[in-house]
């Protein structure tokens, strides 16, 4: 049976909620590109991106690691 895919937050490639790490590893992508391209947005939607991050790091669980 094959694993689906789910979005979570990064626990290795996180700056402060890991969200954009998480969404990186996602859609597999780099991380820098996701970063870059959430700052953009939220300077061209007069920073509505920043309440999306929060909203997401509220709802967005954080990936279990097997240690």
């Amino acid at each position: 049976m094959e694993e689906q895919k789910r979005l979570y937050r990064s626990t290795k490639d996180k700056m402060i909620g890991g969200i954009c790490g998480g969404i990186a590893e996602y859609f597999d992508l780099d991380p820098t590109l996701v970063r870059i391209g959430y700052i953009l947005l939220s300077v061209f939607t007069v920073f509505s991106g920043v309440i999306a991050y929060f909203i997401l790091w509220i709802v967005m669980p954080v990936k279990k690691s097997l240690m």
